[in-house]
């Protein structure tokens, strides 16, 4: 097993296409992009007990709440620490890591419902499944870096769409499975978990077993690699723990954070949300043919954005995101108490194609920074923002909710609030972009040193 996961086992041939990478990388990121889709089982999940209506004893939306949020944290702790090792043990093995955690963790939750034991469902979904977005996340996304030199942003793009597109087939199935083992004494919950997470191991599995990394100092047949002229584009390297060491990291980190928390926040509830700011005309299903065009946006914009950064640059890409995105997220309140649901709905595929976009530009924008050489590690550990992200955008917008709902606001003005906190924190990721500047030389890797760390670069990548 050891031989067939091995790093070695999985380099290409010098003639190999490269275009056979992208399927790969679809093949895991689809499947662990259900993680948007998580809220279409919320509504269910109070029900447990109950069926048609929540019992005193079944959970309450804000406890369920932190399932999301959990799967994030352990997404951002499983790549912070699992982006070196896939450095040293390649993308098959850490893909099938992935795929046993992912689909393992469907499982452990739907035994989680059996019991009515939240604490299963925490562990299950939350921690080892979150551990599998993590592994599965970063794998694909720095081989394809490497696969594509020439075209950064269009290859993560490639990648990260998946995960964003993953709710868009994550939401209907969820609903189908639920509706089609619905019963007197089950909401289907347990049933659909346990079908998921076996499809979802097996698709992953196949991922893992096609995917390919390129032969050492390839590149692609004809392509020179630019003179670079622009100084944010860096042809030096920095290692990982050095990285660590600069400004740049933590503003990056900073932007990516505050760029994810205004997103994820919303569309962790989104199911809910639009059901109650149009109730009565917004259905359960509706609801779920919401998220799933969400996803369709947040898919299209990690490719849109990520390629056109290509040309505009990652830095103004960035700008656009923050500046337009404040004034989106301000307009929400009032859209919303309009009743115009054709222009809530454009509000929100706007602000998720940019969310999505903020995604599949940061890797390139990493790369740009720092180097290709430690990308997939930099990449990773600058996921902890992600993390940290998933836990305070859904804590803003359940726990601001509940508290303006308890204050007397109606349902469907409980959500203003957050947006205003939620424009200002884009304000404040505008802010960090702009102070980004270029590397200090002090923290390049010379052309004399050799890694010592981990020997997995040849000297001459640097």
């Amino acid at each position: 097993m050891t031989g067939f996961f091995s790093k070695q086992r999985i380099i290409a041939q010098a003639d190999y296409n490269r275009w056979m990478v992208p399927p790969a990388a679809l093949a895991v990121h689809l499947c662990i992009g259900q993680a948007y889709a998580f809220s279409v089982f919320n509504s269910p999940l109070t029900r447990i007990i109950g069926i048609n209506e929540s019992a005193p004893d079944d959970w309450k939306l804000t406890t369920l709440g932190w399932v999301f949020s959990l799967a994030i944290v352990f997404l951002g702790l499983s790549a912070a620490f699992g982006g070196k090792w896939l450095e040293k043990v390649g993308p098959r093995l850490t893909m099938f890591v992935a795929a046993c955690c992912f689909g393992g963790g469907f499982l452990i939750s739907a035994l989680g419902v059996y019991l009515h034991q939240i604490w299963l469902v925490y562990l299950g979904y939350g921690a080892i499944g979150g551990i599998g977005l993590g592994l599965g996340y970063v794998s694909p996304v720095s081989t394809l870096i490497k696969w594509f030199p020439d075209r950064r942003g269009m290859a993560t793009g490639m990648a990260i769409m998946g995960f964003g597109g993953g709710a868009m087939i994550g939401a209907p199935l969820s609903i189908g499975l639920m509706e089609h083992y619905k019963s007197a004494t089950s909401v289907g919950v347990m049933e659909a978990f346990i079908v998921m997470g076996c499809l979802y191991f097996v698709s992953m599995l196949i991922g893992s077993l096609t995917i390919r990394i390129p032969p050492e100092n390839w590149q692609p047949q004809g392509w020179i690699p630019p003179v670079i002229q622009n100084d944010m584009i860096s042809k030096n390297h920095v290692h990982i723990d050095q990285a660590l060491k600069t400004p740049q990291f933590y503003l990056l980190w900073l932007v990516l954070c505050l760029n994810v928390t205004a997103g994820i926040g919303v569309l962790g509830q989104a199911s809910v949300m639009i059901q109650e700011i149009f109730k009565g005309t917004i259905t359960a299903a509706a609801a779920a043919g919401f998220v799933g065009l969400l996803s369709l946006f947040n898919m299209g914009g990690r490719f849109i954005w990520s390629s056109a950064s290509d040309y505009i640059g990652r830095k103004n890409t960035y700008f656009i995101f923050f500046i337009f995105g404040i004034a989106l997220y301000a307009s929400v309140p009032s859209i919303g108490s309009s009743g115009n649901i054709g222009m809530f709905i454009l509000l929100y595929a706007l602000i998720l194609s940019m969310y999505g976009g903020g995604f599949s530009t940061i890797p390139a924008y990493l790369a740009d920074i720092f180097g290709t050489r430690y990308v997939g590690g930099i990449h990773g550990r600058l996921l902890t923002a992600w993390a940290t992200a998933g836990v305070l955008g859904p804590v803003l917008v359940n726990y601001i909710r509940e508290s303006q709902i308890e204050q007397g606001v109606a349902k469907a003005d409980a959500y203003s609030v957050t947006m205003y906190i939620m424009a200002s924190l884009l304000g404040l990721g505008a802010i960090c972009n702009l102070m980004i500047r270029p590397v200090h030389e002090k923290h390049h890797i010379k052309h004399d040193e050799f890694d010592e760390i981990d020997g997995i670069f040849p000297r001459s990548d640097v």
